[in-house]
């Protein structure tokens, strides 16, 4: 399926590593120029390398944290050209709620919620104007399914899913796409880090706790990264002009509500 975005520009935040990985390949492998940024030079260069051999299309990096203003302040200027904008940020810290300080709160809203603001507001009047914008954030199943293990990443990603709900219905009459996709368990590093806390929490061994997980799932298994890269893709794509202001979850049903 030709997705009709070959030569597009796109700007994947947290592209180093796991499902922002995901989504710059599948997006490079359509032609799409690609832009990755992560905290990590390192991996970056090397998501850079490894996708570039894949896909046989140059990638390029800009190495930043979006947590902090002087961090974003730069990626906002490339706003501006992005025809594509995927917002991911890795969660926060997970833990007990009773001890989260008001830092630990500003610090959740500003990577998870307040940074992805900023870009879409940054990159919207540009799409605009050209007739084509395609802006995906990569929250969690959390939003819908909240745990008191990751208070803080229900609260900001939340927050972000509302927001960007509310302003789709204003730009979608110029042919840009504002869309949430909400994560279930998808085998990253993330899930796996949040599986040895649960663990410890737990006081039972690792390879036990991830059976449970994983037996929770119907599908039962963890989602891989290149199925849910593929996805994005075609959320990204020119065909997929008629879904916006969703919330789209992609977690092996294990979501049990309807709606």
């Amino acid at each position: 399926m030709d997705l009709g975005i070959a030569g597009r520009n796109a700007l994947v935040c947290g592209g180093s590593a796991g499902l922002g990985k995901a989504i710059a390949t599948a997006l490079s492998a359509e032609g799409v120029n690609v832009t990755l940024s992560a905290r990590d030079p390192g991996r970056l260069q090397a998501a850079q390398r490894e996708i570039s051999e894949l896909t046989g299309n140059a990638v390029e990096v800009v190495a930043t944290d979006l947590s902090n203003a002087d961090g974003r302040a730069g990626l906002l200027e490339l706003c501006g050209q992005a025809d594509i904008l995927i917002n991911n940020a890795g969660g926060p810290p997970v833990g007990n709620f009773r001890t989260l300080e008001r830092e630990d709160w500003l610090k959740a809203l500003d990577t998870n919620m307040l940074g992805a603001i900023e870009l879409i507001n940054a990159s919207l009047d540009g799409m605009i104007e050209r007739k084509f914008g395609r802006i995906l954030s990569i929250t969690s199943h959390m939003v819908k399914a909240p745990v008191a293990l990751l208070s803080l990443s229900n609260g900001a990603r939340a927050g972000l899913t509302a927001y960007t709900s509310g302003i789709a219905r204003e730009v979608a009459q110029h042919n840009v796409t504002i869309n949430n996709l909400l994560p279930g368990q998808f085998d990253t590093d993330r899930l796996k880090s949040n599986h040895e806390n649960f663990a410890a929490a737990q006081k039972i061994d690792l390879n036990d706790a991830r059976k449970r997980f994983r037996q929770a799932i119907p599908v039962q298994r963890f989602g891989e990264p290149k199925e849910f890269g593929a996805y994005a893709a075609f959320l990204c794509s020119d065909l997929a002009g008629f879904v916006t202001g969703q919330n789209l979850m992609l977690d092996g049903g294990q979501y049990p509500g309807v709606f």
